[in-house]
């Protein structure tokens, strides 16, 4: 539902009455129970943000504005958060970074509502298998090692990521693809040209490449995922390229097509989810293919 709508529909209503959102969720359908979606007369599944109480549209948001911190800078926090739709707006934190910067965090109430049937992810669309599963498949069906080189690219020297899927010590009590036996592991580490990367995939005849990207600062992360795609359709022909696959915290997992990569895994991402996609992709959906 658009902005206008809302402030169309909910005219007159001012921070802590019922809002559009309130009023239009309670006269189109039942009023929801707490925890619960809304349901309109459409059969719109909507909510509100959560703070205080069910419904009350409180939300906490934080950033840095390039000011020393004073009594204007916090105003200018305020002035920023209602500009955000967010009213009334509580200054709660404000603390100086450095030398002309600040970090505020705001709390306050929002108007705007989520459709839940309009939000679009990227569902898991494979089945989540164990390490013996893996092997298995892997064995029974591939009848090799299947090949995996990782590794962090460009100016990027952040290997948490990428060693936390591929070592063996894995993360949070969950084992890294090197204790997969019938994967064969290849840990490039950080900083790796893009050049590098590619004649090492040839090098080791991957069928998959795992690259993690930290740093975003300028975008770096999308012009160096691009800059890998491209360089691989270059450089290999379409049946000889291995799987790209790339991963990190700033990355919109909707973005496969546009960055030129096969999947894009996003923060809390575990050694097992990356296993049973290979699997999927490379062995399970690749025979059903053929």
């Amino acid at each position: 539902m658009s902005e206008r709508t809302e402030r169309s529909e909910g005219r007159g209503s001012r921070p802590g009455q019922d809002g559009m959102g309130e009023r239009t969720e309670r006269s189109e359908g039942r009023e929801s129970r707490p925890g619960e979606p809304a349901v309109g007369s459409g059969g719109k599944r909507v909510v509100r943000p959560y703070g205080d109480t069910t419904g009350d549209g409180m939300v906490q948001v934080s950033f840095t504005l390039p000011v020393p911190h004073d009594k204007r800078a916090e105003g200018a926090a305020v002035q920023l958060a209602n500009r955000m739709g967010i009213d009334p707006a509580m200054l709660v934190h404000a603390k100086p970074m450095s030398d002309g910067f600040t970090f505020f965090v705001v709390y306050g109430r929002v108007n705007h509502l989520v459709d839940l049937d309009r939000v679009q992810v990227v569902e898991r669309d494979f089945p989540l298998l164990g390490a013996k599963e893996v092997n298995a498949v892997v064995k029974q069906r591939l009848r090799r090692k299947l090949s995996v080189v990782g590794a962090c690219i460009g100016t990027d020297a952040h290997t948490v990521g990428i060693d936390a899927i591929l070592n063996v010590k894995g993360i949070a009590g969950e084992k890294g693809l090197e204790y997969y036996r019938e994967l064969k592991v290849t840990n490039l580490g950080a900083q790796v040209s893009v050049p590098e990367l590619v004649e090492a995939a040839r090098r080791e005849r991957a069928d998959a490449v795992l690259v993690s990207q930290v740093v975003t600062q300028r975008d770096a992360h999308l012009h160096n995922t691009r800059e890998m795609s491209a360089a691989f359709r270059e450089a290999l022909p379409a049946g000889k390229r291995p799987l790209l696959i790339v991963g990190g915290p700033r990355f919109d997992e909707k973005m496969t097509a546009e960055l030129g990569v096969d999947r894009i895994f996003g923060r809390g991402t575990t050694p097992g989810e990356v296993a049973s996609y290979l699997v999927h992709a490379l062995v399970t959906d690749r025979k059903a293919r053929v």
